[in-house]
């Protein structure tokens, strides 16, 4: 199994080249063109976008059907929205999530990732059955990685200002780029130090946390500035605020903005995208990767070749 390695392209912006992403253990996927489609699935009452309009255990399970019959690569459970709102504890994440993930292993043959930021959580999820820890805290939690190593996981390290659930309204920065850049790159060094493969780390930029729309789409724009760091580059930019914000629309009319964020981080070098519409991601995606393969065919030399 191959670690993943990133060049520079020759005319500036990031390629992604011979890249294999490790999802857990148990499931390789070659990145180099392609791009995984993580499905969101919500168990809370209060997400931006679903208002908990899935909360019930039944409706949960029939969108989980319907992301995997759509495409979904990966089936990512939250208990918690990212956003302020009403104190969910650890035990009550716990209880949202774990039976979840337990009911989607009996299921689906894909891998589940659990969307928290505490260590207890992870480590209940992971024995419960998943295989990827995606954490908005940028591991402030320090039993996180020793939990995730010790299960064989993989992790996504995300970029947050202050915090998790911590409003931060006027979000300042000397250098947006290269002090995300910078975080993103030492969670990647942590991440590796406590044991876990490089290929099995995956960054994100964080869009809407603890950033302003302008920064957001300065930071999708220029996403190439993270696969540099070596490791998969995951995208969080379905229906999120800023998209609403530089096109005018509220958060049930932004599926058209979505695409093109994802085309536009594919196009940089992103090669994970967490979404809520799983077929039209799944197409962007597909569409996307056979631009990517004929581009690098058209721009390898033929054998023989001067």
């Amino acid at each position: 199994m191959s670690a993943a390695v990133i060049r520079a392209g020759p005319a500036g912006p990031c390629t992604v080249a011979d890249v294999i992403l490790e999802l857990g253990r148990d499931h390789a996927v070659d990145i180099t063109h392609r791009s995984v489609v993580m499905a969101i699935l919500n168990r809370t009452t209060d997400s931006f976008f679903d208002q908990g309009r899935h909360w019930d255990f039944d409706d949960f399970l029939r969108l989980a059907e319907q992301h995997v019959a759509d495409g979904a690569d990966v089936l990512d459970v939250g208990g918690a929205r990212a956003a302020p709102g009403p104190e969910v504890t650890a035990a009550e994440e716990i209880d949202r999530v774990v039976p979840a993930i337990q009911a989607l292993r009996e299921r689906f043959d894909l891998p589940l990732s659990i969307d928290t930021f505490r260590g207890s959580v992870v480590e209940a999820a992971l024995s419960a059955g998943a295989c990827i820890g995606n954490d908005i805290s940028g591991f402030a939690d320090s039993t996180f990685l020793a939990s995730c190593a010790r299960h064989g996981a993989s992790v996504v390290a995300t970029h947050v200002r202050l915090g998790p659930r911590i409003a931060d309204p006027e979000p300042r920065y000397g250098d947006l780029r290269s002090e995300v850049r910078d975080f993103l790159a030492e969670r990647g060094r942590r991440a590796e130090a406590a044991g876990i493969p490089r290929q099995r780390i995956m960054l994100d930029a964080g869009l809407d946390l603890g950033k302003t729309p302008s920064m957001s789409a300065d930071l999708l724009r220029h996403s190439g500035d993270l696969t540099v760091l070596g490791y998969p580059i995951l995208l969080s930019a379905s229906n999120k605020g800023f998209l609403g914000a530089l096109v005018g629309t509220e958060v049930d009319n932004r599926r058209e903005s979505t695409w093109a964020a994802h085309a536009l981080g594919i196009g940089a070098g992103c090669r994970i995208l967490r979404v809520h519409d799983v077929q039209a991601a799944r197409r962007v995606a597909d569409l996307m990767a056979a631009l990517l393969a004929a581009a690098a065919q058209t721009e390898t030399p033929h054998r023989g070749s001067a």
